[in-house]
């Protein structure tokens, strides 16, 4: 199914992908993927910079960011990088600016990362919540209740547990989510959402993508933008996919 939209170049939004060569678990990449296609079928024009080291970095012109997971060792150079600009992704965290963080990238915004050895860690400080590794992982496909986004299905696979007071991202149905026993799945936060569902999450949940795109187009524009920007799509096909994992998944 071809969804041709031409390119408008008054139609403009920048997305930081941060670490692409440390950060792409279990097909991390296909959430850009997706963002870029939704974009452009709406004739967005999604400028997607690439983010390896931050020596430089501003974030002046970032509408969007994406922080994919990583192993620990990973994603604690990718922290430690990230140190250099905290202050600023905070900032932009605060004033509306979405993001997407996934397992690691999501964790390491907390205060505290102890792993399974004991060891604390390096995080960011952004927001008041902390993550301990224990045995068993956290492993199989995960089914969420979101009263933002609805059905939402994925794949998780952590050894972290995660613990918070923010508004989760949804209710888990099938899965464990942040951790063994709250029985909830990541964390909304202004615009910025936090899970440990890979996959990818977004091609097969195109609300998340349309809501982190919407986001983007009000803090750089305003909503009557964004409304007239995101445009209805024929979306027969991912749902069709979220369908059908979920009957798996219940099933399973």
């Amino acid at each position: 199914m071809e969804r041709k939209v031409p390119l408008q170049s008054s139609k403009q939004l920048t997305l930081y992908y941060f670490f692409p060569d440390k950060l792409n678990l279990y097909g991390d990449r296909g959430n850009i993927i997706s963002l870029a296609k939704r974009s452009e079928w709406r004739g967005i024009n999604l400028n997607i910079k690439e983010i390896r080291s931050t020596d430089g970095v501003t974030l002046e012109d970032m509408d969007l960011f994406f922080i994919g997971g990583g192993s620990d060792r990973e994603q604690s150079v990718a922290t430690a990088e990230l140190q250099n600009i905290k202050i600023q992704l905070k900032e932009k965290i605060e004033s509306g600016v979405p993001g997407l963080t996934i397992c690691g990238g999501y964790q390491f915004l907390g205060n505290q990362y102890i792993d399974a050895n004991g060891n604390e860690l390096e995080c960011l400080g952004i927001l008041d919540f902390y993550t301990v590794a224990k045995q068993p992982r956290l492993t199989g496909n995960i089914l969420v209740q979101s009263e933002l986004f609805g059905e939402i299905v994925g794949f998780e696979n952590h050894a972290g547990r995660t613990y918070h007071s923010y508004r989760p991202l949804g209710k888990v149905e099938k899965g464990s989510g942040n951790n063994d026993d709250s029985g909830l799945e990541g964390l909304l936060y202004k615009n910025l959402i936090g899970t440990y569902l890979h996959g990818p999450i977004l091609p097969k949940n195109p609300a998340i993508s349309d809501y982190l795109i919407a986001k983007a187009i009000e803090h750089r524009y305003d909503e009557d933008t964004a409304s007239a920007w995101i445009t209805q799509l024929d979306d027969y096909l991912e749902h069709l996919t979220r369908k059908q994992v979920c009957k798996r998944v219940k099933n399973g």
